[in-house]
């Protein structure tokens, strides 16, 4: 847990060493991160908007030799394979339990809870408003295929959420990341990033438990 959150607040730093040692190689490791981050939904802890963030800004750094166009293509196609995957796991749930009855145990089901509560407040919307939201935006297709939802109307919804969340956050690396204050203060940036997506799951909370009362 240490190395995790020694890794998101000095994501910077590390992504330095992955690329020095890794060189083009980096793209992969990238792409594996953010799609298990988006398909697999019993690690929805790994970096997401911090990570596309960090990637994008180095890509700006001519040091590093990075493309950002490729970031910006791996990076879409690793969240909407993502999603597909997280749907088609949510959509055959009851036959993975059937083989594998240990996979329930590996799912935070009161985040799962909550994103299931978060869908049926926003409906298809919220497919594309979890993009950005984390933690959340693992379990959406997960409980939107749950839901009975229609793959062909969610791969709509997921293309134009996986394309903003793809555009904001490389477009903000790219051309803000290397400012010197940006440069300077990155894990206070990186903790910002955080706090601001966290913030849409945390009204939608707080309207909840005030509805009920």
């Amino acid at each position: 847990m240490n190395f995790f959150i020694d890794f998101v607040l000095h994501i910077d730093s590390h992504l330095v060493q992955i690329v020095t040692t890794f060189g083009d190689w980096t793209y992969l490791i990238l792409f594996a991160i953010i799609f298990i981050e988006t398909g697999a939904v019993i690690l929805p802890f790994l970096p997401g908007d911090s990570l596309l963030f960090a990637a994008s800004a180095l890509s700006a750094n001519a040091l590093y030799h990075l493309n950002i166009w490729w970031f910006i293509i791996i990076f879409f196609i690793a969240c909407f394979g993502g999603d597909s995957l997280n749907f088609y796991i949510g959509k055959n749930l009851e036959k993975l339990l059937a083989r594998h009855t240990w996979f329930t145990k590996l799912i935070d089901q009161e985040s799962l809870h909550k994103t299931e509560a978060f869908f049926e407040k926003h409906g298809a919307m919220a497919i594309i408003l979890a993009r950005f939201m984390p933690i959340i935006r693992t379990f959406a297709p997960f409980a939107a295929a749950g839901s009975g939802f229609p793959y062909r109307k969610f791969v709509r919804y997921s293309i134009i959420g996986c394309t903003a969340w793809v555009a904001i956050c490389c477009g903000a690396g790219y051309f803000f990341g290397n400012l010197p204050f940006v440069k300077a203060h990155f894990s206070l940036i990186i903790i910002g990033i955080i706090v601001v997506s966290l913030i849409p799951a945390l009204v939608s909370y707080l309207r909840s438990k005030l509805v009920r009362k």
